[in-house]
């Protein structure tokens, strides 16, 4: 059936016309540009959205993942609720956040598969991101980056210093404990902790060397 500028209407009723584009959404395949390449669409990317497995799916529209398994969960997933409280709007609901961040960043924190859906996603979010988080020098050296205000920067660096400080002081410990099994432990201060242990490893280092006090430390 033509109309009156000779154009054929389309006779699709609504729901066909939904299930073609959810169709067309769901089978859109990757493109690349340059050294950029967007992903192939797959059944998992709807069922993240609608249905998201474990904390780190349902947060994901943050970026990076926190998973319920790693030691670090515990100490991170405050800051993580605390950045969605203020990322999501009262009003949107997250499955919607989550549509944003596949089709629009292409569910990646450098990738744009959308520019209009991708600036929405930062406005809606007003830019709050999770960037990266891992450790650097050992495994306590925890390091957070995200874009928020300047609370919820101070509420990241206040848990890098946490796990900083407990993962020193059991290392510390650690080795204390190896000199001396029987050693009394003050937990609360790094600085006590090394100055114990360089107490005992001066000691074990004079009577490896032959010297015999009469006193112990």
């Amino acid at each position: 059936m033509e109309n009156k500028f000779g154009l054929s209407r389309d006779k699709k009723s609504l729901k066909e016309k939904l299930k073609l584009f959810g169709q067309s959404l769901l089978f859109w395949r990757g493109r690349g540009k340059g050294m950029i390449h967007t992903r192939d669409l797959e059944w998992r990317d709807i069922r993240y959205i609608f249905f998201p497995k474990g904390f780190e799916e349902k947060y994901g529209y943050l970026g990076t993942a926190i998973w319920e398994e790693s030691s670090f969960f515990k100490y991170m997933y405050p800051l993580v609720l605390a950045m969605d409280y203020e990322a999501k709007p009262k009003w949107c609901p997250r499955w919607f956040l989550r549509f944003l961040h596949v089709f629009g960043d292409d569910k990646s924190v450098v990738r744009v598969r959308n520019h209009k859906l991708s600036d929405l996603h930062t406005r809606l979010t007003r830019g709050i991101q999770f960037w990266d988080w891992k450790t650097k020098w050992s495994d306590y050296d925890l390091r957070i980056s995200i874009s928020a205000p300047k609370h919820l920067q101070e509420l990241a660096d206040a848990i890098e210093t946490k796990v900083y400080h407990i993962g020193r002081e059991e290392e510390l410990v650690s080795e204390i404990k190896k000199l001396d099994p029987n050693a009394s432990i003050i937990w609360g201060s790094i600085e006590r902790l090394e100055k114990q242990l360089e107490e005992l490893e001066n000691f074990h280092s004079k009577v490896n060397d032959g010297w015999h006090p009469d006193e112990t430390i």
